[in-house]
Formats: structure tokens, sequence, C-alpha cells
């Protein structure tokens, strides 16, 4: 690319859009203004200070990186989920906007049943988004996050502890399988869990986008229908979770009718789906059925 030294920040954002476009990048003219700041510090829309040589290398770099399909997140350091920001990296699967849908869901659930301090899992936690959701807005809920990866557990650790501590809050971070986990609780201990297993099928897997492709194949593959992990974990939850508990999924835009019957097979209850944003279905909400 052009060097971008002494442009106006309008101009080399118009630079670096190009350049990404070129490349095939979705968003590119955001994913511009991100890298713009990353390397100056400030906005372009409220900057008026051409490049400086310094900051135009630190530009150019990250458009390189980013027009190598490198994703965003992963050049950034770190992403916004829900109000707070989480570390995140090679290794880790990307928070997504979707995914503030599915933690929106368990959180409603949670303060409808108007206990004190509920104890809550996150499976298949990553950068631990889930969970830290849910402490941060139900502070009083007794929070475990299990990844399974260790280089996925680096960030979540990370999370478990800085993520909400200006709020004074954190949550247990578990390196362990979700259903070795699940195993070693007590019966009827927990009151919700929520979950986004992987749950790519076998062909998507075939066809990501370069982005994707760079994210973990653990935390996308879910076999090769896509539904592995809802079947394993809508078994293995539901002796742990306490009379009238719930289990939260989030699932693929294609997987509502899927997961519903593989959690009603199970034996749980009141089933729904809440959709995304987008309008696609997205969280995936089963209830263990009363004591009588």
């Amino acid at each position: 690319m052009v060097s971008l030294t002494g442009l106006a920040p309008r101009a080399a954002v118009r630079q670096v859009t190009g350049c990404l476009q070129a490349a095939g990048c979705p968003d590119a003219g955001y994913d511009a203004g991100v890298l713009y700041t990353l390397a100056t510090g400030r906005d372009a829309r409220l900057d008026d200070a051409p490049l400086s040589p310094e900051a135009a290398e630190r530009l150019e770099t990250l458009t390189r990186r980013r027009a190598a399909r490198e994703p965003l997140q992963y050049i950034a350091g770190e992403w916004d989920f829900l109000d707070f920001t989480l570390k995140v990296g090679p290794g880790v699967l990307c928070p997504r906007a979707d995914t503030e849908v599915v933690c929106e869901t368990a959180i409603d659930l949670l303060r409808r049943a108007g206990k004190p301090a509920p104890r809550v899992a996150d499976l298949c936690a990553g950068t631990g988004c889930l969970g830290l959701g849910v402490k941060r807005f139900v502070p009083g809920a007794q929070v475990v996050c299990v990844e399974k990866s260790p280089e996925a557990f680096a960030y979540l650790k990370e999370n478990a502890v800085t993520a909400l501590k200006a709020r004074g809050l954190s949550v247990e971070a578990v390196l362990d399988d979700a259903a070795a986990w699940l195993e070693a609780q007590p019966r009827d201990s927990l009151d919700l869990i929520v979950s986004n297993p992987p749950y790519l099928t076998g062909e998507e897997m075939k066809a990501l986008q370069p982005e994707t492709a760079r994210e973990p194949a653990m935390a996308l593959d879910g076999g090769a229908d896509g539904l592995a992990f809802y079947r394993l974990l809508a078994r293995a939850v539901l002796p742990r979770v306490r009379p009238g508990g719930w289990l939260v999924f989030e699932i693929g835009w294609q997987q509502q009718e899927a997961v519903e019957a593989i959690g009603k097979a199970a034996g749980w209850c009141n089933v729904s789906c809440r959709k995304d944003y987008g309008g696609n279905p997205r969280a995936v909400c089963l209830q263990k059925p009363e004591t009588k």
C-alpha cells in the first residue's frame, strides 16, 4: 500500500478502507476506523492532525495484518462485550454481538427467579463472556467458567479477574472438560447453566471465512451435523440442575428445531427460543421440570 505519512485522518482511513476492500474484508470502513484508533489513540472522525511517520507506520502494519484476514479482535487484543472489555487473541473464540442476546436471556431468567445467590456455570467458556456478563448484571450469582483448551483458558483466567475488577466482581475460572466437571458436581446443585458450544457442521467447517478459520477449531466444530455438544450437554446437565433450573444454549441460525428436540428428548420442559437482533434464532432455553 502507499505510504500514509502526512495524510489527514479521513484520507488515511479512506486509503486503508480501499486496501481492506481489495483484500475482501467485510465491513472494511468500520475496520479502517478501528485500526486508525489502534495506531494513533484517536478517533479519525474527531482528529485533524496529519499522520506522523511513526503513526503512519503503525497503521500500515495493522492494515497489512487485517488485509491478511487476521481477525480484527485479535489485532486489537481486546474486545467489548455488553458494557465491559475482554482480552482476546489467537487460541480463543472472538466475542460476538449475537452472543450478547444469549447472555441477556440468562440474566432475565435469573432475575425472574429472584434467588439472591444463584449458582451458575458457563460451559465451553472461551473468554468467559457469558459467565462474566451474568456476574455483571446479577452480582450475587456464584459463577464458574469452565474451559477445556489451555490456550483459551489463559484468556479466561485473566478476564475472570480483570474484566469486572473496577466493579469489585470476579468469577471462578476452571480448566476442565465440561462433561467431566459436571460429573463432579452434586445433583440438583446448579441454578442455571449457559453455554455457547461448538455448533458448526462438517460442511460449514470446510467453508469458513478466512477470519473464522484463524479461530480455534475446538470452539467451532460441532461434529458432522453440528449437534454433538447439544446431545452431550443436554443429558449431562439435567441431573446437576435443581428442579426449576435452566439450561441456556447459543445455537446456529438453522438449529432451533433440532436443539429443542434434543432438549425435550433429554427430559427438559418449557422449551423456548429467543432471536438475536438480526432476527435469527439464537438462544434456546430449557427448564428442568419441578419436583412433584
